[in-house]
């Protein structure tokens, strides 16, 4: 895991298509946020010291044979604040002692949220919010009872909608907050991130520049090369600019014309980049390599491995003919990693990014990525 200085909230990731929705609302807010497998060791998420938990949504049911389950003594004394979101409401349930059960009427899309009084407190995680709220559902279980100690906090016409014990610093949600349909469910989320995590939202744009570009000359010290691969797009223009902001000219930039650019775009773009960004760069023509490499492959995945592979490839070389060369900046992003690593087994792939899933396993040069917890 990256460390930060930044109080930082997990994700456990189930599966959930929405999982990276949650980890946006949470940047949003201000807050760091990393998403982890579900089964990722107890003891590392504790050495984080995280301020807040959040479990994702996900496609199994809690009563099937091989579901995913919470790991051992992740919740315990003195854990942070919890969070379950659908799969995560029912994975609370099921453990501490709750009853789930296949819904007799499922929800899937717009569904009217009560929220309901308490005679002797109200619930934090609907602070500032009115007592019916629109939200989004997908489920075809439901909690009918709650654990010992957790009291119902909201329904809907068809389901056990939130509960919580706030002793235990634990609260469930089986909708979905994060996407759009939930119109104020980023507000729900704030509440739970800073009147129950005590979060203070000092993650800034501003901040994460600053700490990169100080991680970027920390890594290349005083006098290592890099080269980057940059494609021109937003996200390997944006690593070049920050390694350029920390180490100058000794980040030499590389691009390559792969055989599938517009008509003049390789020249163009090579003009544009050297114009406007003031990078060290210089392009490769290596049109026939790729196309080479490509000649009669039809599926997708072998595509993104053969694609990053001829990138290295090119990089590796170029880096050769400019000596001592010991790093290569990527412009990795967190949805290139999170897509290309199976939560639970192959089929939870969403695709492999050349960044990542076609990378070799043996490389002469280092990685940097500024961009890729991002």
């Amino acid at each position: 895991m990256l460390k930060t200085r930044h109080e930082t909230v997990i994700i456990l990731d189930f599966g959930s298509q929405y999982t990276q929705l949650i980890a946006r609302r949470v940047r949003e807010a201000g807050v760091y946020c990393e998403i982890v497998p579900f089964n990722a060791d107890p003891a590392d998420i504790r050495a984080r010291q995280p301020r807040g938990l959040i479990l994702s949504g996900g496609p199994s049911s809690v009563y099937d044979h091989d579901a995913p389950r919470l790991m051992s003594g992740l919740v315990s004394d003195n854990h942070p604040p919890v969070l379950g979101i659908c799969y995560g409401f029912h994975l609370i349930a099921h453990e501490m002692g709750g009853d789930v059960h296949p819904s007799q009427s499922r929800e899937y899309g717009y569904a009217r949220l009560t929220v309901l009084d308490s005679p002797d407190s109200s619930s934090r995680l609907f602070t500032g919010l009115p007592k019916e709220i629109d939200v989004w559902m997908s489920h075809g279980d439901q909690v009918n009872t709650p654990p010992e100690g957790f009291r119902v906090t909201a329904k809907t016409a068809d389901a056990l909608g939130a509960f919580e014990d706030p002793a235990r610093k634990i609260y469930g949600l089986q909708f979905h907050p994060e996407v759009a349909h939930t119109p104020l469910g980023a507000q729900l989320l704030r509440n739970f991130l800073f009147e129950i995590c005590g979060c203070a939202g000092d993650w800034t744009p501003a901040a994460a520049i600053e700490e990169q570009v100080s991680r970027i000359r920390a890594q290349l010290g005083e006098s290592s090369q890099a080269v980057c691969g940059l494609s021109g797009g937003v996200d390997s223009s944006v690593a070049a600019a920050l390694v350029h902001r920390a180490v100058g000219d000794r980040q030499t930039c590389i691009f390559v014309d792969n055989g599938l650019l517009r008509d003049g775009e390789f020249e163009s773009t090579l003009t544009l980049l050297r114009q406007k960004l003031k990078l060290n760069i210089r392009g490769v023509d290596a049109s026939a390599r790729f196309l080479r490499s490509l000649q009669g492959v039809i599926d997708p995945e072998e595509k993104c491995k053969r694609i990053g592979a001829a990138f290295i490839e090119v990089f590796e070389e170029e880096a050769r003919r400019i000596g001592e060369v010991g790093f290569l900046v990527q412009g990795t992003l967190y949805p290139d990693v999170i897509e290309s690593v199976s939560v639970r087994g192959p089929s939870a792939t969403i695709k492999s990014h050349h960044n990542v899933g076609g990378l070799p396993e043996r490389m002469n040069l280092r990685l940097i990525e500024p961009l890729r917890e991002l």
